[in-house]
């Protein structure tokens, strides 16, 4: 196995939407927001080899949106899904995997495209099988009204339109191995219904792959949770009993939505988990 960290781009998120009810005095210390109060955000993807198969672990906003979307994100740097994979040799078309965490559009935009006329929506990894899990997906179809913004029609239908749709199994346990993309899959419910956290065995290290359960290196205090949490008292349960173990065995932890740290772990302290130490993908496995 080999994996690959694809930057899919950066964008901005309002700093208050981002801590909830934490006040600005203290998550500004580790996520300086700017004059209009936005803080820097990642879409951090990854990107597993595993023998014939390519997986992607979510794929970004994508491009298709209109730049009236696209301005209430003030996307910013270089980065992009497409010269990420062409940098290590690979294309979209090589992809034979699609992991999708969620299905809120910043995770999942990037699965679908505009086809050549613009006429229509087609699968923007037209080789590939796209997962998710039913309950998620359900929850995505029929959205509430505070989460529908976050689940875009255009995003998600066409994956099922396409054929390409597959569900990841559940055996009722909140942490299980899945043997369809043989990696194991914590499930938290306090963000979105059904949210999966991929945890990969990679070179004798646990890599944990934190989507939305931890966006940041400053969302590791268990208060500090995201005004998005359609559940906050349930991710505090969830980012407990995760951190713990985290901090217990040692876990690496994947940031999809920190801009500026890729990995790090925790650590147990008096004033409970807190941040050990931060670390580059090529710093950990490439050195």
């Amino acid at each position: 196995m080999t994996l690959y960290p694809i930057e899919a781009g950066n964008f901005k998120l309002d700093g208050g939407a981002m801590f909830g009810v934490v006040p600005k005095t203290l998550w500004n210390k580790t996520n300086p927001a700017d004059a209009n109060n936005m803080i820097d955000i990642a879409a951090r993807c990854l990107l597993i080899e595993e023998g014939n198969r390519l997986i992607l672990i979510d794929n970004g906003m994508g491009d298709k949106q209109s730049e009236k979307f696209f301005g209430y994100y003030y996307r910013w740097g270089e980065h992009n899904l497409d010269d990420s994979l062409k940098n290590i040799g690979f294309h979209r078309n090589d992809i034979t995997d699609v992991f999708l965490t969620h299905l809120h559009f910043d995770h999942c935009g990037g699965s679908i495209q505009w086809n050549k006329n613009r006429t229509a929506y087609e699968p923007a990894f037209k080789n590939a099988k796209f997962w998710s899990n039913e309950n998620h997906w359900n929850w995505a179809t029929n959205p509430n009204a505070r989460e529908k913004a976050s689940f875009l029609k255009e995003n998600i239908i066409p994956i099922q339109e396409s054929g390409q749709l597959n569900f990841i199994h559940q055996n009722g346990n909140i942490f299980q191995e899945n043997s369809e993309l043989d990696f194991g899959v914590f499930f938290a419910d306090g963000h979105t219904e059904k949210q999966m956290i991929p945890m990969l065995k990679y070179k004798d290290k646990t890599l944990c792959f934190m989507a939305d359960l931890l966006p940041t290196a400053g969302h590791i205090p268990l208060p500090f949770v995201m005004g998005y949490d359609t559940r906050p008292l349930l991710t505090l349960d969830e980012k407990a009993q995760f951190l713990n173990r985290a901090a217990d065995e040692n876990f690496y932890l994947f940031l999809e939505h920190d801009a500026h740290q890729e990995i790090i772990t925790v650590q147990h302290t008096e004033k409970g988990v807190r941040l050990k130490e931060r670390f580059t993908f090529n710093e950990l496995f490439n050195s």
